[in-house]
């Protein structure tokens, strides 16, 4: 079941974002000494509750028997866009159509919140990552380097 979260589950999807990621950290060689900014190491508790308070960010979880498995946010613009931000799905879950399960939500949202353009970010060499996001409607809209990651950041876009 998809539903927001609770300012008392942030911890939970810390840990669900940090687990998440740190497959594809431990698969393409990204440590906390090489990447500190990636999400696998930079989300914490304090980040969450910046995303949720500040930001006012809209975050949902997947939760199955009390388990949280997934979680997405997604940042409203003024401008008709969105952004999808740390979709993740805990390692042991995947495969199950969690993930395009949370994907299928977020558009959802955004629609009704009458977003045009929902925009998102990957890890470019993950290539696995870029075509199921292919599969699931998005285009590749660029690359960017920065020199505080290891990697190429790739942007995509879902039009809505």
């Amino acid at each position: 079941m998809i539903r927001e979260v609770r300012k008392e589950e942030i911890p939970e999807c810390v840990q669900v974002i940090r687990r998440s990621h740190q497959t594809v950290a431990d698969e393409f060689g990204f440590t906390e000494e090489n990447a500190p900014r990636y999400v696998a190491f930079a989300t914490d508790e304090n980040r969450l509750i910046w995303h949720m308070d500040q930001e006012h960010r809209l975050m949902f979880l997947d939760e199955e028997n009390g388990i949280i498995r997934g979680y997405y946010s997604l940042l409203l613009k003024q401008n008709g866009e969105c952004e999808l931000g740390n979709l993740s799905v805990l390692p042991e879950y995947r495969h199950n159509r969690i993930g395009t399960e949370l994907l299928r939500h977020a558009i959802g949202i955004a629609r009704e919140h009458q977003c045009k353009m929902m925009r998102l970010s990957i890890v470019e060499e993950n290539t696995v990552l870029r075509q199921w996001y292919e599969k699931n409607g998005a285009v590749h809209t660029g690359t960017e380097m920065y020199d505080f990651f290891p990697f190429t950041c790739g942007y995509m876009m879902i039009q809505l």
